[in-house]
């Protein structure tokens, strides 16, 4: 089956040629007005000695992290930014938990030159890796004592499940509205959040052609040379940008965990979507160890629209474990087939917390009621509630665009069909 590429629908061009203005928002750097060979400005060696990373993140070969602007630029004659790009990254720093409204601009433009895949990168001491817990399952294995210096912990990672959770979808919205208002359903948009005092992982730019950077954003940790090498499009900050210093000291947690063992979720998880991420995201930022993530069979689907193009159980699968590998690197994937609607949380004592949205919290009752009957340990429930359409945790513009983006498998499969009946080049069902 060959489905329709986004670069066939992929609705009107952007007109790059008035962005080579002196004054448009979005360029290639000058080398005198920007300074190529200029340090990393001082506010982002304070952002450095306040991170610490000297002390906790660990070596990598990194680019010469003392200028924010690629050396390879200038190298070039070639209209910049491109008329469009397969894949692109945007890095940026944000200071609060606030949806990141200054980076609208940025967000749309990115998505707007890309055609395949988008990754959004989030820098932020509040989400610091907590070296308490040891990055990986060998290196769990292998430490014996607890880290007791080094750069502050970020947030309770369940204390502030709700904040994080609503700035995710705002940027997966932003990106996901351009997308589909541009006929270009199938573009790939993947948000994550990086701490100050954690190493860059090099597949986050994998296949990128481009990076997308906000004029005077600093980011102070070190950066791989395959995404400080990349070509630079710049744009200028939206109001309250780069306010790094955080509005309040992060607080000691509240809750009584910050983070769980081992974490379950489930559903179908048919052309993984904003939501879909949003809720993967969510499981992985409260899990310490293990998620388990239970993926709809193959036998119980069969009455659902558009059958033909809904992906196999293998493709869902591994398209779940990808993302997850992306999102947060070193925890344990189980990732199972499931036949009901409990799957390992039916049998499994080792299970802390269980994440559920609202089309899903009467499942999420049920296995609190099967648990309790087979005397299993009680789950602590976390619900994704931003996604709904009657949020109340959304201002009312943030709620309208969140209603006119379509965040469906379903929305995707007719798309699909709909495209290849119109005889997109290259689609076959």
């Amino acid at each position: 089956m060959l489905y329709p590429r986004n670069n066939v629908h992929r609705g009107p061009g952007l007109d790059w040629a008035k962005w080579d203005a002196p004054d448009a928002p979005w360029r290639e750097p000058h080398p005198d007005r920007h300074g190529l060979q200029a340090s990393r400005p001082s506010s982002c060696s304070e952002h450095l000695l306040s991170a610490e990373m000297s002390t906790d993140a660990p070596a990598q070969s990194v680019a010469n992290t003392s200028s924010p602007i690629p050396s390879n630029n200038s190298a070039t004659n070639m209209p910049f930014p491109p008329s469009g790009v397969n894949r692109a990254l945007l890095l940026a720093t944000i200071s609060d938990l606030n949806p990141p409204h200054f980076l609208a601009h940025a967000i749309t433009n990115a998505a707007k030159a890309t055609r395949d895949r988008l990754v959004i990168v989030l820098f932020s001491r509040l989400f610091n890796a907590d070296h308490k817990t040891p990055a990986s399952p060998a290196s769990r294995r292998d430490s014996t004592s607890s880290t007791s210096s080094g750069p502050p912990p970020g947030v309770s990672r369940a204390g502030k499940w709700e904040e994080v959770q609503r700035l995710l979808t705002y940027v997966y919205v932003q990106a996901t509205k351009v997308a589909q208002d541009m006929d270009k359903v199938l573009l790939e948009v993947d948000v994550l959040l990086r701490g100050l005092n954690e190493n860059v992982d090099e597949n986050i730019a994998q296949g990128a052609e481009v990076l997308f950077r906000i004029e005077g954003d600093c980011i102070p940790a070190p950066l791989p040379q395959s995404i400080s090498s990349l070509r630079t499009a710049w744009s200028a900050p939206g109001e309250h940008a780069f306010d790094h210093a955080l509005s309040s000291p992060i607080s000691p947690n509240s809750e009584p965990e910050s983070t769980f063992p081992v974490v379950a979720l489930g559903g179908t998880f048919d052309h993984l979507h904003a939501g879909h991420k949003i809720l993967l995201s969510m499981a992985a930022w409260i899990t310490e160890q293990k998620i388990i993530v239970g993926v709809t069979d193959d036998p119980l689907l069969v009455k659902k629209a558009n059958i033909d193009v809904l992906e196999k159980l293998p493709v869902r699968i591994q398209h779940v474990r990808e993302f997850l590998e992306l999102f947060k690197p070193g925890l344990e994937y189980h990732i199972v087939p499931i036949d009901d609607v409990y799957g390992p949380t039916g049998w499994d004592p080792n299970i802390q917390a269980l994440v559920v949205s609202t089309e899903t919290i009467a499942g999420g009752e049920a296995v609190t009621k099967r648990r309790a009957e087979k005397s299993l340990p009680a789950l602590r429930v976390f619900v994704i509630d931003v996604i709904s359409h009657s949020s109340a945790r959304l201002d009312a513009e943030d709620l309208e665009l969140l209603k006119q983006t379509k965040m469906s498998s379903t929305f995707i499969r007719e798309w699909i069909v709909k495209k290849a009946e119109e005889g997109a080049d290259g689609v076959a069902i």
